[in-house]
């Protein structure tokens, strides 16, 4: 019997840090991306979960978010999942070592892993690996880039720049 191949639809959301694409299924949030994929601009194809997406991105970035309810379909491994899954338990304004997302994903001896798994996070902002620091509190690598990294830190603990 032939597989259906689930239908992905798309949306372009202009935010303050520049263009997320957002991209997802039936049942959810499957990636958001930090730029404007023409293919997506190209078939122009939303639905409810990337309308519900920008609508609490946009709350979001007004400072009047502060956890996301749109469900989420991320697809990695299972220790990808944990982790992924430790970062939506970082309250919003706060952040964590890998250190400690490590041993809240079940290996405390797992940073570089967990750093990997940050790195391959597909749905950033909504999964909040922007929280993750290093153990000196320095700000670490970010898909988006340091800039859009630390400008999310700041808007989340209400600071002025």
């Amino acid at each position: 019997m032939e597989e259906k191949t689930e239908m992905i639809y798309g949306e372009i959301y202009q935010s303050p840090i520049g263009a997320l694409t957002i991209l997802s299924g039936d049942k959810g949030i499957k990636a958001i991306k930090f730029y404007e994929d023409e293919k997506v601009k190209a078939q122009g194809r939303t639905n409810e979960m990337t309308r519900w997406a920008v609508k609490e991105l946009e709350e979001y970035f007004q400072g009047k978010r502060k956890a996301f309810t749109v469900p989420c379909v991320p697809q990695g491994t299972d220790f990808q999942k944990r982790v992924w899954e430790a970062l939506t338990q970082i309250p919003y304004g706060e952040t964590r070592t890998y250190k400690e997302i490590a041993a809240a994903a079940g290996n405390s001896k797992a940073s570089r892993a967990v750093g990997m798994a940050n790195n391959r996070n597909p749905i950033p902002i909504i999964i909040p690996c922007h929280r993750v620091i290093g153990t000196n509190g320095s700000l670490t690598g970010y898909a988006g880039g340091l800039k859009v990294k630390e400008y999310l830190l700041k808007l989340e603990s209400n600071l002025n720049f």
